[in-house]
């Protein structure tokens, strides 16, 4: 009998549904599109009901489309974005959604970081707070909302949220627990002095149960069976923070491998047996059950793109055509040996400085529109570069790296990445990345695969290879240097500018 496995992926907006068989080849797709709420500036949460209704229809579609028994599911693995905060109420219903990308915790990381508590968190879980990371933003509710504090019964992520709704487990695991640094490391536990350097110290009992990634968290109940066209009983895995998907589904499993992810988030990581003590290092997380991932990362990628289609692109394109594919087309025109504009991805802040917003620098009236995308392309890499370039410092060795994400689709994306990063770079075959990793720790959740690297094997390959092109090194080193010397010259003026806003 075959058996097949589903896969869910859940971002910051779009859910999707996959179900692989035991190769690694997709039956069948369906995704959903939901929709961020900005109530207030740097504010951005989604309404979890409709998250939930989105699961229901695309889990719905995807087993109409691929015709398949549900019986012959075998098991069910979500991946979802790391941080923000999800909460249900006391009674277990849906309370709040809030995404990754927000930023109202600013305040508080500059008051935590002149207090010192990044020290005291820092010898806990190899990690300092910042912005959108899941215990600032708990404690930001505690101190400007405390009606909506006080309704919390259970705090998690986003994938933890659709794992609740599939089986009514009130659960976690280590990767996505890790990367939000709320776990002792390398215990991978709670610990009520972690908490306590949060000013937290009360708030244990509002966690979940942490399992590893590939433990069963529970089974579909009947109800969601008969939402949803499943088998009542399939088991369900706890599930991944998507970037550790992401890097198995793209075939990236063996110590010292590298992962990098364009997508909205800059994702760059490496696996190590032992975690990576260095305070330069963003964030830590486990990727199976012995060994973890260091991890350089901030919304600082292919958002960019989004942004640029979506205000002056969607409409522009002839009807059938792609507006990125057309961005793309536009970008490989350009010879990236000649005079180009600099361009900084910090829509939503950087990771140095919260208050940082993109920008274009030395656009002449001769540029085109083709010379700005091209600087939005480069802009992205440089910005992956500083975080590898932290990776190395840290003692990590990055030689290769296997691209996923969005940006990974792009005709010319790829090639940039190997000539900027100055290393060879492979685009993994399948473009689901996040969804196959969550299937392939469900197989082995339920003993399909030995373990994620038996998995990975079974269930992933390469697709293409981009080596870099020594020819324009000197180009994207000089403006590297204008990247970064832009970057310190703007700080002040980025906080100046956020101050004025504060004021009025």
């Amino acid at each position: 009998m075959q058996r097949y496995i589903l896969g869910l992926d859940t971002g910051n907006t779009v859910i999707k549904a996959i179900i692989f068989d035991t190769a690694g080849r997709e039956l069948a797709l369906a995704a959903r599109d939901g929709r961020s709420c900005m109530p207030k500036p740097g504010h951005v949460e989604r309404d979890l009901g409709e998250l939930w209704r989105n699961a229901v229809e695309v889990i719905r579609q995807c087993l109409d489309q691929s015709g398949i028994d549900p019986r012959d599911i075998a098991a069910i693995g979500c991946a979802g974005h790391g941080n923000g905060l999800y909460a249900l109420d006391r009674g277990g219903d849906p309370l709040l959604g809030i995404q990754s990308l927000d930023t109202r915790g600013i305040g508080i990381v500059s008051e935590w970081a002149a207090a010192g508590v990044g020290d005291r968190t820092y010898v806990h879980c190899l990690q300092r707070p910042w912005a959108a990371q899941t215990p600032t933003l708990l404690a930001w509710l505690r101190r400007h909302d405390p009606a909506l504090f006080a309704k919390i019964g259970t705090v998690f992520l986003c994938k933890d949220f659709i794992v609740n709704r599939l089986t009514g487990a009130r659960s976690t695991e280590t990767s996505d627990m890790s990367g939000c640094g709320l776990l002792h490391m390398p215990d991978r536990r709670y610990e009520r002095e972690l908490l306590a350097a949060y000013g937290l110290d009360d708030c244990m009992e509002l966690l979940s149960d942490v399992l590893e990634a590939s433990d069963i968290a529970g089974h579909v109940t009947r109800d969601v069976a008969a939402a949803t066209g499943l088998l009542a009983g399939t088991p369900v895995v706890a599930g991944l923070f998507d970037v550790v998907a992401s890097a198995i589904g793209s075939g990236v499993t063996s110590t010292g491998a590298a992962s990098i992810i364009a997508g909205t988030w800059s994702i760059n990581q490496v696996i190590t047996e032992e975690p990576i003590r260095d305070p330069s290092i963003f964030m830590l997380s486990t990727f199976d059950p012995v060994r973890y991932l260091a991890i350089e990362s901030s919304a600082t990628s292919a958002a960019n793109l989004e942004w640029i289609v979506r205000e002056f692109f969607e409409h522009a394109p002839p009807a059938g055509a792609s507006p990125f594919e057309i961005c793309s087309e536009l970008v490989a025109s350009v010879d990236p040996a000649g005079d180009m504009p600099i361009y900084h991805p910090f829509l939503y802040g950087s990771q140095q400085n919260g208050k940082a917003r993109a920008g274009f620098y030395g656009i002449a009236g001769w540029h085109t529109r083709a010379h700005m995308l091209r600087a939005l392309f480069e802009g992205v890499v440089f910005e992956h570069r500083r975080h590898v370039e932290t990776l190395r410092r840290a003692g990590a060795t990055v030689s290769q790296a296997v691209l996923s994400g969005g940006g990974s689709r792009s005709a010319i994306w790829p090639q940039i990445f190997a000539d900027v990063l100055d290393v060879p770079v492979t685009v993994a075959r399948s473009r689901e990345t996040g969804a196959l990793g969550a299937a392939i720790a469900a197989g082995t959740g339920v003993g399909l695969f030995a373990d994620f690297s038996a998995g990975a094997a079974a269930m992933t390959a390469p697709d293409r290879c981009y080596q870099p092109n020594s020819e324009i090194a000197p180009a994207y080193e000089q403006r590297y240097r204008l990247y970064g010397e832009i970057n310190q010259a703007m700080g002040p003026l980025w906080d100046r500018m956020a101050s004025e806003r504060t004021s009025n």
